[in-house]
Formats: C-alpha cells, structure tokens, sequence
C-alpha cells in the first residue's frame, strides 16, 4: 500500500510493526524462557558445557532465534518512526534512535554466545586451556551475553516511554495504549537500573508491566487498515 509514490502509508507501517512485534514474541521466548533454561545452569561450568555440547543444534537454534528477534527489532523501529512521524518527526526520530542503539548493543552481546559455542566446538581451544578453564570461559561469556543485553534494555525503556508519549499525543491511536507503553517502558527502567543502584530491592518490576507492547501489537493486526492519519 502506496501514497504519493513511494510514500510508506502510517497503515502499512502498523501492519509491519504489528507482525515483527508477534515474530519477536515467538522468536525471544523460545531462546530465553525455553533454551536457556533447559541449558544452562547458573555457575555450573561442568553441567551447563555438557549440556549444550549434548544439544548442540537447540543452543544454535536460540543463538538464530536471538538474532531473528534483533533483526525484528530493526524492523519494528523502522515501522514504528513511519508509524509516529504525523505526531513529531523530530521526537519519532529519537525515539526509534533508542530502539535502533538497544538493538546494536544487543546485537553486539549476542557475539558472546557465538564466542561460548564456538570454544565448545572447536577442538583446538582444548590446547590451550583444560577442560576447567575452558568451561569457565564459557560460562563467562554467557553471563556476559546476558549482562551487556540486560543493560542494553535501558534505551528500550526510555523508547517505550517516549513511544507511549507519542502515541498519547496522536488522534489516531488510543491514549490508553500510549499510557500502557510507558508504565512499560518505566518497569523495564526500573529492572534494568535495579542491581546498579538498588541491588537489595529484590522486585522484577518489568514482570508486572511487559504485557504493554503485546496490547498494542494486538492492536496494531487488528485495526491497522481503519487508522487514518489525523493531526
């Protein structure tokens, strides 16, 4: 769907989003609430190693899912700039700047678990470390994957919240999903600064308050073709 050319319809914007927002929610829990899980076990070098030299192809199967999850993420940003760009080109534009610099940080971490696997399955490391510090390794740079990613989700925060303001300000969204979006975007906030500024408040806020950008990419596959563009 076209205007003026070329020109990207704020409709087809919203399909887009809507679908790579529901590929995301496929891909990223099937890596972290399925894989990892069945994987790694916390500090366990010795167990966490044998499992994923055990089930090789599931370990590379949630490396592809986290990055179909970040190529997602491009994409979404993309859409969600077109989508908002009626409301504020200026504001639309920073606020798809914070998503697109979460999604290079975490892209840039995810090359933690390509380093932990390819040590596990490439023979030769072995002559160079034991087995003990050749797991420890390991175990290293999968907490490192998971630290940087972690801290990455502070400028995905600061989007949702800005994203929230955009579509409260718009007329052809409903303010309560700006304002769901933002209570998002301030508990994925709040988790990320939690273990630096307040390591014994022991909450998950973003557990609370995730469901926001599932609501609004309901919204979005179900009444992408009936927004009209209204400023």
């Amino acid at each position: 769907m076209t205007n003026n050319g070329n020109k990207i319809t704020i409709q087809t914007a919203a399909l887009v989003a809507g679908i790579a927002i529901l590929g995301s929610v496929v891909a990223a829990p099937f890596a972290e609430m399925y894989v990892f899980p069945k994987l790694i076990v916390p500090y366990k070098t010795l167990e966490t190693a044998s499992n994923i030299i055990a089930h090789k192809g599931l370990f590379v199967a949630a490396m592809y899912a986290y990055l179909i999850t970040f190529i997602l993420d491009l994409i979404i940003t993309w859409a969600l700039y077109i989508l908002l760009r009626p409301v504020n080109k200026e504001l639309s534009l920073l606020t798809a700047s914070f998503r697109l610099v979460y999604t290079i940080i975490a892209l840039v971490a995810l090359n933690n678990l390509v380093t932990a696997f390819r040590l596990l399955d490439t023979k030769e490391y072995l002559s160079i470390f034991n087995k003990d510090q050749l797991d420890a390794q390991v175990m290293v740079y999968l907490r490192a994957f998971k630290n940087h990613w972690y801290f990455g989700i502070i400028f995905f925060a600061v989007h949702l919240i800005m994203l929230g303001y955009l579509v409260f300000k718009s007329k052809y969204i409903p303010k309560v999903l700006g304002i769901i979006l933002a209570i998002t975007g301030l508990g994925y906030f709040l988790t990320t600064i939690r273990p630096f500024l307040f390591p014994g408040v022991n909450v998950d806020f973003a557990m609370f308050t995730f469901f926001g950008e599932i609501i609004f990419m309901i919204w979005l596959l179900v009444k992408w073709k009936k927004i009209r563009e209204t400023i």
